[in-house]
C-alpha cells in the first residue's frame, strides 16, 4: 500500500519487518505499526492456515510481565473473570473494564506459577493499539510496592504458528512434549538453545502456538519455518480467519463503550465465584435487567459484503450497524458481526443490511460461523 515517506517514517516496525520486505509483502498501518497485510494473497494464506500451517509476525502486540506476591488477587480486581482458579501453566482470555464496564481491551493472562517464597509470575499479552493505554491503566490500579512490572513490547518477537500442522513444526524445535499442552496451556522452554515462551493460543480458530523469543532467535525461527514450508501470512487473512471464528476485534466489535455481556462474552463474567472488581455493579444490573443490545452473527446470501459501519435495518428502519464483515474464504458467502437490539438478536431473525445504497436480506445465525475440527480442547 502506497504511503508518503513521512507517514511511513512515523510507523513502528517489528524486528521481522525486513523479512517481509524480502518476501515482497504488501504493508499497511495498524495500531501505529507498519505491518504485512499479505504475502502471496489473502485467500491463499487463509487456506494455508485452515489446511496446513501459516505463520504471522505479531510482534506488534503488547507484552507485559509481572512478578510479586498477591499478584493474581490484585489482577482479579481489574477483570470480570475468576483468576483464582488458574493453575500454573494455564491462561485466561479476559477483558480489562472501566467503571462503566466498558472494555478497555481484551487480553490474555498467562499464569506462570508461584515459587517457594509465594512470588507469582504472570505474562500478559495485549493489543498493539492499546498497549500504552493498558499499561497506564494497570500501573494506576495495581499496588506496585511488591510487584515488579516489565514492558517487553519492543524487546521480544512474537510469532503465531497456526493450523492443523502447526504443532508439528514447533515440536521439531523443542524437547518438551507439546501433545500434553491443552488449549491456553503454556510453558517456558528453549528454541535454538535460547529461552522461549510457548502458548497454545491464537486468533485464527485453528490449533497452534504463539512463540515469544528474543529478536535474534525470532529471526532464525522465521527463516527455519519458512524453509520448512510454513506459509507467511499477513493481517488480511488474520482478519478473515478470526471473523470466521467470530473472534472480536478491539476497536470494531468491542471497545470502551461496549460491555462483555453486550458483546456475547458472558462466559468471561464470573459474578458468582469472585469478589468485587471494576465495573461489577454495571454487569450485575445488566444481568438482572438484561442488555439493550447484543452482538450477533449475520449471514448474507450472494457476494454483497456487509462492511464495518454499514447500517442494519428491520422493516426499513435502521436498528444497528455492522462492526466487521467479510466474504468467508472457507464458507464462500459473506458473514458479519453487528450490534442489534436484544429483541432482534435471536437466531433466524430476518433483517436487512444496507450495502452501497441498496438493502439486502440477512439473517441472524449462531456463532462462530466456522468451527475447526482440529482445535485442541
Amino acid at each position: 500500500m502506497a504511503k508518503s515517506e513521512n507517514h511511513t517514517q512515523s510507523l513502528l516496525q517489528t524486528p521481522l519487518y525486513h523479512l517481509g520486505v524480502e518476501l515482497k509483502a504488501r504493508f499497511t498501518s495498524f495500531g501505529g505499526w507498519e505491518m504485512p497485510v499479505q504475502y502471496s494473497g489473502i485467500t491463499q494464506e487463509h487456506q494455508a492456515v485452515r489446511n496446513a500451517a501459516g505463520m504471522f509476525d505479531i510482534s506488534h502486540m503488547g507484552k507485559f510481565t509481572f512478578q510479586g506476591k498477591n499478584l493474581i488477587s490484585q489482577l482479579e480486581k481489574l477483570v470480570p473473570s475468576d483468576l483464582s482458579r488458574l493453575q500454573s501453566g494455564q491462561a485466561q482470555y479476559t477483558v480489562l473494564l472501566n467503571q462503566q464496564a466498558g472494555i478497555i481491551d481484551d487480553i490474555i493472562i498467562y499464569h506462570q506459577g508461584v515459587d517457594n517464597t509465594g512470588t507469582e509470575k504472570v505474562v500478559m499479552i495485549v493489543n498493539a493499539a492499546t498497549t500504552d493505554k493498558d499499561k497506564n491503566w494497570l500501573l494506576k490500579h495495581l499496588d506496585l510496592t511488591n510487584i515488579e512490572f516489565q514492558d517487553l513490547s519492543r524487546d521480544k518477537i512474537l510469532i503465531a504458528v497456526q493450523g492443523p500442522k502447526a504443532t508439528g513444526y514447533i515440536q521439531s524445535l523443542v524437547a518438551d512434549d507439546l501433545s500434553v499442552i491443552k488449549a491456553f496451556g503454556h510453558l517456558e522452554t528453549t528454541i535454538f538453545d535460547q529461552p522461549a515462551f510457548l502458548a497454545r493460543t491464537g486468533y485464527t480458530g485453528e490449533d497452534g502456538f504463539e512463540v515469544m523469543v528474543a529478536p535474534e532467535v525470532g529471526i532464525k525461527l522465521w527463516h527455519y519455518l519458512y524453509e520448512s514450508g510454513v506459509t507467511p501470512c499477513g493481517l488480511g487473512c488474520r482478519d478473515t480467519l478470526r471473523l470466521e471464528a467470530a473472534m472480536a476485534l478491539y476497536g470494531q466489535d468491542i471497545d470502551d463503550t461496549t460491555t462483555p455481556l453486550e458483546a456475547g462474552l458472558s462466559w468471561l463474567v464470573h459474578l458468582d465465584t469472585k469478589g468485587d472488581f471494576i465495573g461489577r455493579s454495571i454487569l450485575e444490573q445488566q444481568k438482572t435487567q438484561g442488555v439493550k443490545r447484543k452482538l450477533v452473527g449475520l449471514l448474507t446470501q450472494g457476494r454483497n459484503i456487509p462492511r464495518h459501519g454499514y447500517p442494519v435495518l428491520s422493516s426499513g428502519q435502521t436498528i444497528g450497524e455492522v462492526t466487521s464483515g467479510t466474504l468467508s474464504p472457507t464458507l464462500g458467502y459473506p458473514v458479519a458481526l453487528a450490534y442489534v437490539p436484544k429483541e432482534l438478536a435471536t437466531v433466524k431473525q430476518e433483517l436487512e443490511v444496507e450495502i452501497r445504497g441498496k438493502t439486502y436480506p440477512t439473517v441472524v445465525v449462531k456463532r462462530p460461523f466456522y468451527r475447526s475440527k482440529n482445535r485442541t480442547k
